[in-house]
């Protein structure tokens, strides 16, 4: 596919969006040198107008941006660049540009995906495999479990144990639901119907 660069005078818009929170975190402009850098490298290389050069994102603050993925739009004269960050991304010491903070909450998905993963190929040595093995039953054991020690806790721990047995009682409820064979898409929807009466 030819990238066209012809209508900025040579350069084209890099949107940077975060691989694992999906946040878009610069806008970057790329001539063809800078993209076959890019490509070659793996991590993010823009032109600087500024500077007139250029420019690989980290060269100074080592907060690179690894690239996992590099898309191109249907007018191929834009790229969406999919790519981890090495720290943080703008110049002023903020996860992004726009000034958002890194929202981990989509790793869940990520998460559910590895446990399903786990249910489907059970392989040796694996605590969620273990699970899956050892059924329902115990799986709702779990839950139970976790529940509790959140709730004790809550009552009477530090604020880090109850992230940690909060932790706890997510993990084992996204095995139960794997379990059921429900999608985590589909708790969702039932909680999003909900707020909107």
């Amino acid at each position: 596919m030819n990238l066209n660069f012809k209508k900025l005078n040579g350069l084209i818009p890099a949107i940077v969006q975060d691989s694992e929170t999906m946040q878009v975190l610069m806008l970057g402009f790329m001539n063809e040198e800078a993209y076959i850098q890019t490509k070659k490298s793996g991590k993010a290389t823009f032109f600087s107008r500024t500077k007139n050069r250029l420019w690989q994102k980290g060269e100074t603050s080592k907060n690179y941006l690894k690239v996992k993925e590099i898309k191109i739009d249907c007018d191929n004269d834009t790229l969406l660049i999919m790519a981890k960050p090495q720290g943080p991304t703008c110049h002023k010491n903020k996860y992004s540009c726009f000034g958002d903070k890194k929202n981990n909450s989509l790793f869940l998905k990520e998460l559910f995906q590895i446990i399903k993963d786990r249910k489907r190929k059970r392989p040796k040595n694996s605590y969620t495999a273990s699970l899956f093995n050892d059924g329902l039953d115990e799986i709702i054991k779990k839950v139970g479990e976790e529940n509790i020690e959140l709730i004790i806790a809550a009552k009477s721990e530090t604020k880090q144990r109850v992230i940690e047995e909060s932790g706890d009682l997510l993990y084992h409820l996204l095995v139960l639901l794997a379990e059921k064979e429900i999608d985590l898409d589909e708790v969702v929807e039932e909680l999003r119907g909900r707020s909107e009466k």
